[in-house]
């Protein structure tokens, strides 16, 4: 386990990179529009919960040991690959689009990671077990939240790093603001993680295990890393192909509605993970694929969106949200209607407050389990679902009032309290849910429910910037909060009738 966390919260700090880098590239005048860098962290997000779909059988069929060595080595591509793009303001759009695609193989190894860990832990002990790894692994994107507003401050590399740019805009750390016309080297949000890569990939190799109980036909190592490779490979074709049918233009071909391009992308990577396994990968897929038939692992991806899709959905579009609501003096014009490009001279250094709210929800996810252990992981759920819905419909009130203000900056306080609240709620689920799936399912299906319930959740990285990026956009930022709110609401009933009601098939679990 103690492998396992770090090499986990590299995963997530490459996987959630582009949420603070977008943040920057706005404040160094990279000429993208704010719809397009949402796209970045839209593109990063969709890339990673499509990773996680191979990657939840991947402990099966090539190790534990082999697949988290490997997992955590391919996470040096996107970093480096990502260190370099920035350093080119003049690079077309898709550069960067390929960077942040690239970056999902980071949010792919929670599913592994998490299957790989449950094999380890018996049913009384599933709720801590999987709640340390998952909530430290988590506090891979408080720790990118810091630690990348930090190291673009700095030449950390020296000549190798590149020349720095200048700030055209006021930017921030954890001390507070960093004003326009500072240096800063924003080619290190990439290559920073290169440092703490290598040798996690060579602890990995060294100090973990392949357990032949759960994963008996392993193969050599070189067999092993052909596999996953080759299942992660397969991953990009469906995100690819999604992405082209779903985003504008000139990037795509803007056919689809994301509420069809997200089903359509999980349809299509369990297709190909079908049709393309070959040999005795058939057989384990086939395996593997048991799962479905089983109802409960479609409540239980339902109730585990409402808790970590909240969590990496929120980490994912805050900062960029935070900097367009918070950042812009929103005022009429002389024919009185509303404008948002003036800058706020009393603005928020975002990039000093965006790690707070993914620190509190990854600080308590141990707690979650540790309570739902005790209690039941399904009656923590009902209360956590509960406090987000009032949660989401008091922020949504609190954006609204800010984006209609020339002085957002008097409504940053209750928005910041609120969000705290949310990522505190989504942090506690996050516990019990997989407290639930660890009690519910025997130890062989346990991980791959764990690795599929975790992709689709996932899928919150992708829908929450894209949502919150088209009201925003609209102007009714707030309307985004409502439906999620609403969200939770069904959520609470479905949690109730399956685990909690008087004639429930398993009660509290």
């Amino acid at each position: 386990m103690w492998i396992s966390i770090p090499a986990l919260l590299c995963g997530f700090a490459v996987w959630g990179m582009w949420g603070i880098i977008t943040v920057q590239m706005l404040n160094l005048g990279f000429p993208f529009s704010q719809a397009e860098l949402f796209t970045l962290t839209a593109i990063a997000g969709i890339a990673g919960a499509t990773m996680r779909i191979p990657a939840s059988f991947l402990i099966r069929l090539a190790g534990g040991r082999n697949t988290i060595f490997l997992t955590t080595a391919m996470l040096l591509a996107p970093a480096i690959g990502t260190g370099i793009v920035l350093q080119h303001k003049d690079w077309p759009l898709w550069a960067f689009q390929l960077m942040a695609l690239w970056s999902g193989v980071g949010g792919g190894n929670f599913a592994s990671s998490m299957s790989n860990i449950s094999t380890f832990f018996p049913k009384r002990l599933q709720g801590t077990g999987l709640g340390l790894n998952a909530g430290l692994g988590n506090f891979g994107v408080t720790t990118m939240q810091v630690v990348i507003p930090l190291v673009m401050t700095m030449g950390l590399l020296g000549s190798f790093g590149g020349e720095p740019m200048t700030l055209v805009k006021d930017s921030g750390w954890i001390f507070g603001k960093i004003p326009a016309g500072t240096s800063t080297w924003i080619q290190n949000a990439g290559f920073a993680w290169v440092l703490s890569l290598v040798p996690l990939s060579i602890l990995c190799w060294f100090g973990m295990n392949n357990l032949k109980t759960i994963s008996p036909a392993t193969g050599n190592p070189i067999v092993a890393f052909a596999k996953i490779t080759y299942l992660y490979t397969l991953a990009f074709v469906p995100s690819i192909l999604m992405l082209y049918l779903y985003l504008p233009p000139p990037t795509g071909l803007g056919l689809l509605n994301m509420w069809v391009a997200i089903p359509l992308d999980i349809v299509l990577a369990l297709l190909v993970m079908k049709i393309a396994a070959f040999g005795p990968m058939k057989e384990g897929v086939a395996k593997q694929f048991a799962i479905f038939g089983n109802k409960h692992t479609w409540s239980m991806t339902i109730l585990y969106i409402v808790t970590f899709g909240s969590f990496i959905g929120f980490s994912m579009a805050l900062p960029l949200s935070m900097k367009v609501i918070f950042g812009v003096s929103h005022v009429p014009d002389a024919a009185g209607v509303m404008q948002h490009t003036a800058s706020n001279p009393n603005a928020p250094a975002v990039l000093a407050f965006a790690w707070i709210g993914p620190f509190v929800g990854a600080l308590i996810r141990p707690v979650g389990g540790w309570v739902s252990d005790k209690v039941g992981g399904s009656i923590v759920t009902q209360w956590v679902s509960a406090a987000m819905v009032l949660a989401s419909v008091a922020v949504g009130y609190v954006m609204m009032q800010a984006y209609q203000s020339a002085t957002p900056e008097q409504y940053f306080l209750p928005f910041m309290l609120l969000f705290i609240v949310l990522f505190a709620a989504s942090g506690i689920g996050n516990g019990s849910t997989f407290r639930t799936i660890g009690v519910i399912f025997d130890r062989q299906q346990a991980g791959p429910v764990l690795g599929w319930t975790s992709a689709v959740a996932a899928y919150g990285a992708f829908i929450a910037p894209v949502v919150i990026g088209q009201q925003i956009k609209a102007g009714t930022p707030q309307a985004a909060m409502y439906g999620f709110a609403v969200f939770y609401a069904l959520c609470l009933l479905l949690n109730w009738w399956f685990y909690l009601r008087a004639n429930a098939e398993i009660k509290n679990p």
